[in-house]
């Protein structure tokens, strides 16, 4: 539809069609950002820069240059995350993504040159308080990794593809046990990603730390992944029995290390004579109920 046509329409239409054909403003899509987006997308962690806590933030757009481009929705790389047309799809978080609904806004904003609207600040909700009543599950613990782990961790983040084949952006990648697994169901202190993120094993995680994550959200993926790691419909996962595991930490007394017991035995290869207070790394497998080792070596 032309400019033009697109003016005289509401005239020829009447009044419930000019209604309709009221433009969207910033107004009516801030309150999805604010429930959606702006979890990650704000303060000066943002990825990429993008803040998306403010109209004059969207506006600005990321570090690669403008995301939502006035009258072009087609070629704005906000819808097409958003859309799926480009990976990693956003929200992070999701699924569920945003409803056709919520689509439709955004593209209708973006076409229509992005106005402001009346001040958002005042309709906004602020983010929800994060409380857990009952058993952990991935939507508690989602938000945390999307906001500090995702970035480099998906299919194609801030590092180019996902460092060491582990994406982070759904249960089921988080869980892949496929190379090696990183997440023991009820098995926290074997599961390499919890070692990672308290700084048990080098280097420690999230890799543009500090700020590492604070104690509560370490705490919680901790409890996640003690009750079994369960999905957003608060399912337990399956334990991953014989699942390669590479585990790296301090080598305690009795073949233990930071406290796991380790089952060594002589088919086990142990390198450059490692003591009790040695950083070591660990390669086994997962028996079901403990690390059966095949390699350990200091380094």
């Amino acid at each position: 539809m032309s400019i033009v046509q697109r003016l005289l329409l509401p005239l020829l239409l009447g009044p419930a069609a000019a209604l309709a054909q009221q433009a969207v403003t910033y107004t009516e899509i801030a309150p999805i950002l604010q429930a959606r987006c702006v979890l990650c997308h704000s303060g000066a962690s943002a990825p990429l820069g993008l803040r998306l806590d403010s109209l004059e933030g969207l506006r600005a757009g990321s570090q690669r240059g403008p995301v939502a481009l006035a009258g072009k929705p087609q070629d704005s790389e906000l819808l097409l995350r958003l859309s799926g047309a480009r990976q990693p799809r956003m929200p992070m978080t999701g699924p569920p993504w945003l409803s056709a609904a919520e689509m439709s806004l955004f593209e209708r904003w973006i076409a229509d040159g992005l106005p402001a609207g009346a001040d958002p600040a005042a309709t906004a909700p602020a983010p929800p308080a994060q409380t857990v009543d009952g058993p952990v599950t991935w939507t508690q613990v989602a938000p945390i990794l999307a906001r500090r782990c995702s970035k480099c961790h998906a299919t194609q983040g801030l590092m180019g593809p996902p460092p060491e084949g582990l994406r982070l952006t759904s249960h089921a990648e988080a869980l892949a046990s496929g190379e090696r697994a990183r997440v023991i169901p009820g098995a926290p202190e074997a599961s390499e990603l919890l070692r990672r993120i308290r700084g048990q094993a080098r280097p420690r995680m999230p890799y543009d730390g500090p700020p590492w994550l604070d104690e509560a959200e370490i705490a919680l993926i901790a409890a996640w992944i003690e009750q079994g790691a369960r999905d957003a419909e608060g399912r337990p996962a399956a334990t991953p029995a014989g699942a390669r595991l590479r585990l790296h930490g301090t080598l305690g007394a009795g073949w233990t290390l930071d406290g796991l017991p380790l089952r060594v035995g002589t088919g086990t290869r142990i390198d450059k004579s490692p003591r009790p207070g040695d950083y070591v790394q660990v390669r086994g497998r997962w028996s079901g109920q403990d690390v059966e080792v095949e390699r350990l070596r200091r380094r």
